[in-house]
């Protein structure tokens, strides 16, 4: 969550470009609004400076999904250091909560419903307000989990 913002990308990036990021420029909101001006504001200085951010990374911080900012942290520090650093995530990027979910035993994981509103935030809806793109994205969580359940049962059918 606080990284969310951007409001500490901008004060990391000001010690490294003094010139180009002025902290005062940036709210240190919890609002939407503030995220994505703030965001909005980091985005033209990354594209100036032809630094790059995966935004799939930026857009799971902003909606605070597990595992996004310490990506988007570790990625800085490469940016900014030229360093490489052991990977956080061996895994490609995916910010729902299937990797999660499959270390819980059958009893404990998500239903359908609860699967979906685990992994649609609020926010996303809030900035992409179609109905067939959250239709999209709800049909692949249900697929998704309802892969998860056919493993399953193929892996255990007593349980069944």
């Amino acid at each position: 969550r606080d990284f969310s913002n951007g409001y500490l990308v901008a004060e990391i990036l000001s010690c490294y470009y003094p010139g180009d990021i002025q902290r005062r420029a940036y709210g240190n909101g919890s609002s939407l609004a503030a995220k994505l001006s703030n965001w909005s504001r980091l985005r033209r200085f990354f594209a100036k400076q032809k630094l790059r951010l995966a935004e799939e990374v930026i857009d799971g911080t902003i909606h605070c999904k597990p595992g996004a900012a310490e990506i988007l942290v570790q990625d800085i520090y490469s940016m900014l250091t030229n360093r490489q650093l052991k990977s956080i995530q061996d895994r490609e990027t995916d910010f729902t909560d299937y990797y999660y979910q499959a270390q819980l035993p059958m009893a404990a994981r998500s239903t359908t419903s609860q699967a979906i509103k685990n992994n649609i935030k609020l926010t996303e809806i809030m900035i992409e307000p179609s109905v067939n793109v959250n239709r999209q994205k709800v049909n692949a969580i249900i697929n998704m989990h309802t892969r998860m359940r056919m493993q399953e049962r193929e892996e255990d059918p007593r349980e069944y």
